[in-house]
Order: structure tokens, then sequence, then C-alpha cells
């Protein structure tokens, strides 16, 4: 599903994102992006959605490279890619399905298709009941929901979740991860990043872990230890 081949990223003022790492990650795995701050997660999803280039190597996504794709094409590989966001990222001026929907409707899908699968997405993520409200109306935990329906509402292959409980409670943390697990059960691709330790702790699925850009421990049910 995704293979990094000898991947080096230097930034413009001279920051080593990622140093010469290779990694693969199997189609339908969970896999946990750990380390501290500026050890290279964001770096590795910037790269997976194609948002930079590496400076050398080599990345594969479903055996097609992305280093080497061309500008047109870059649409395509991010629609078969969902996204979440710690800070959810919604729009503020539209309802719950109106966000989802607007996921669909950037695509070019029938009005007839977004009535079917947004309500079916909101059952999902238990929040059918809100498609009505908008963002300010929701607690944190619902607004995640919603931006979780969005990011799978496309029936991505590939999930990819940037800290989705670091702003959330212990108990509506849970909650979401539950979700994001089911998501992962019936066949996505699951590649989070985070700080929340309790719930590496608790999910022990495979842990990689990364320190000044390289990947200094990856453990196929692994905990948050950051191994350095």
């Amino acid at each position: 599903m995704i293979q990094f081949f000898n991947v080096t990223k230097k930034y413009d003022n001279g920051t080593l994102g990622l140093d010469n790492i290779s990694v693969s990650i199997d189609k339908g795995e969970f896999v946990f992006l750990v380390g501290p701050s500026g050890a290279g997660k964001s770096t590795f999803t910037r790269l997976l959605i194609r948002e930079a280039l590496p400076t050398k190597g080599q990345i594969m996504v479903d055996g097609k490279s992305i280093v080497r794709m061309k500008q047109r094409e870059i649409p395509h590989l991010r629609r078969k890619i969902g996204f979440i966001f710690q800070d959810f990222r919604l729009l503020q001026d539209r309802t719950v399905y109106e966000n989802v929907a607007f996921a669909l409707e950037v695509m070019g899908t029938p009005v007839s298709e977004v009535k079917r699968r947004v309500p079916s997405v909101l059952e999902l993520v238990g929040i059918g009941d809100k498609y009505d409200c908008f963002p300010e109306e929701l607690s944190g935990g619902e607004q995640q929901r919603v931006a979780i329906a969005r990011a799978i509402v496309n029936n991505p292959s590939l999930l990819i979740a940037d800290e989705p409980t670091g702003n959330l409670d212990p108990d509506t943390s849970l909650e979401i991860m539950k979700i994001i697990n089911n998501v992962n059960k019936r066949g996505t691709t699951i590649v989070m990043a985070t700080h929340d330790s309790d719930i590496v702790n608790r999910m022990r699925k495979r842990v990689i872990v990364l320190n000044k850009g390289t990947i200094v421990r990856d453990d196929v049910k692994g905990g948050y230890n950051y191994g350095l």
C-alpha cells in the first residue's frame, strides 16, 4: 500500500524533516506514528498526500510513484486518501450535512449519490441526528465525528489522521478511536500521528517511532515508548 525507499526531506531553511527512511505499510494496516515534536511525523504525512516532495528517495502508494506523478494526477491520488485534522477544519457557515456533502460535491458526485452517501456515513459515525446543526452548535467530539465522516465519505483506501484526539477529553478520545478502528476493520489503511500514549497503549497496533527524521523503532504491536 505504502512504501518509502531511502526517503530524505530537507526543507529550504535547512531543517531535516526525514533522513533516509525506508518503510512499508500493507493494505489494511493500522499504524501509529509517534515521536517528539519535530520528529518528522508531519513531514511523513505531507509527503504521503503530495503536499511536499522528498529531496531524495522514492514513495509508492498503491504501486504508483507519487514522486514521478504529474500535477494533473495529484487530485486523483487525493481522492483515495482521507485526512482528519486535530482542529477539525469544518466550514463554519455550513451544516453538518453540507460539510460532509462538500467533499463529494467537489468531485462532481451526482446529487442523488450525495443524498444516499451522506446520511449513511453520518449514521456510521454516530451523529445522524445532527445533520442540520452548524459546527458551533456541536461539542468537540461531535465536530471530530463530522471531520471523520467528511474524510471517509469518498470511501478512501487510506485514512491519515493527524492528532485526531489532541483537543478531546479521554472519554471522547476513546469514542473517536472506536470509530477510526471500525473504519480500519472495513478495510481502510490507517496512518495516525499522535502524542496520546493512553490510546496507543490500549490499542496495541503497529507503532513507528520517529526521532530527528529517522525511524528508531517499528513494533508490530507496540506501546507508546520513544525507544530513544
